[in-house]
């Protein structure tokens, strides 16, 4: 596996940070996400979490961009409130974003490493469920 960097998206990074300040309270809300689209759209959203498993800030973005019209997604980065910085996304995350935006570019890293991905280097030799699923025929 070639792992392949490109530009960060600082912007989308501050959004995130902006978020994680801003709108995460306590222990059920600590992380934050947010989405650039191909049109340069930000859309952001926090973690629910919860003791039986409460979906993650990627998660809950996706269905936040959803409910706005939102369904492409070219970047994406997740924050940790207070001030952890860029956090990458969990197992779960890794595989769903590459199920709904198999062309997504993920941020990660810590502090001045920070870099964009493809999602594919997060997940190599993955289970993409599309390609396992029967047509419709």
């Amino acid at each position: 596996m070639t792992t392949q960097f490109h530009a960060v998206d600082h912007e989308l990074v501050q959004a995130a940070a902006h978020v994680a300040r801003t709108s995460c309270r306590g222990d059920n809300h600590t992380m934050a996400a947010a989405g650039r689209t191909g049109g340069g759209r930000i859309v952001t959203a926090v973690n629910a979490y919860h003791f039986t498993g409460g979906p993650c800030a990627e998660l809950v973005l996706i269905g936040a961009a959803a409910a706005q019209g939102v369904y492409e997604l070219d970047t994406i980065v997740a924050v940790g409130d207070r001030d952890r910085g860029v956090v990458p996304p969990c197992g779960r995350c890794r595989q769903v974003l590459l199920d709904y935006f198999p062309a997504l570019e993920v941020i990660v890293g810590e502090g001045d490493r920070i870099r964009a991905v493809p999602v594919t280097d997060l997940l190599p030799a993955s289970y993409v469920w599309a390609d396992h699923q029967l047509d419709g025929e």
